[in-house]
């Protein structure tokens, strides 16, 4: 070295080692946490800057998933607890609001993009169909 001090260094590398594990930490907490039909929130879209808001649909509940900086906030209702399915447009993004037969407060995931707003309303109508429709019981 030139005569410059080698703490100098070691604190820039430690600044960086630091930045590249937040970045990490970041991008894991964000991604989707199950397989399947999973609609994220973008990260364009407010409250959802670090940790996109995720809703996992299966053909018998809707998964309204929040990953925190420790641990995750996770909301599960069963299809058959579903009773209404709401989108609220805006400019560029869309709110969807699902609210529940239990008279809870609703889940309301903020900042989708348009088409996965309507996809998930397609998804959950399409599995309560399935699920009240069940198997035949008709004997021939």
């Amino acid at each position: 070295m030139t005569g410059e001090p080698y703490w100098l260094w070691w604190a820039a590398a430690i600044l960086a080692t630091a930045a590249i594990l937040l970045m990490v930490w970041v991008w894991q907490k964000g991604r989707r946490f199950a397989p399947g039909d999973v609609f994220r929130a973008s990260r364009l879209s407010s409250g959802n800057r670090l940790f996109p808001t995720q809703v996992l649909i299966t053909p018998t509940s809707v998964v309204h998933y929040t990953p925190r900086w420790i641990g995750k906030q996770e909301e599960t209702i069963h299809m058959a607890h579903v009773a209404s399915v709401k989108i609220d447009t805006g400019i560029l993004f869309s709110n969807v609001l699902i609210e529940t037969s239990g008279g809870s407060a609703p889940i309301v995931c903020h900042g989708h993009r348009k088409r996965d707003a309507v996809e998930m309303k397609t998804l959950i109508e399409k599995h309560q169909t399935a699920y009240y429709r069940g198997p035949s019981t008709r004997t021939p």
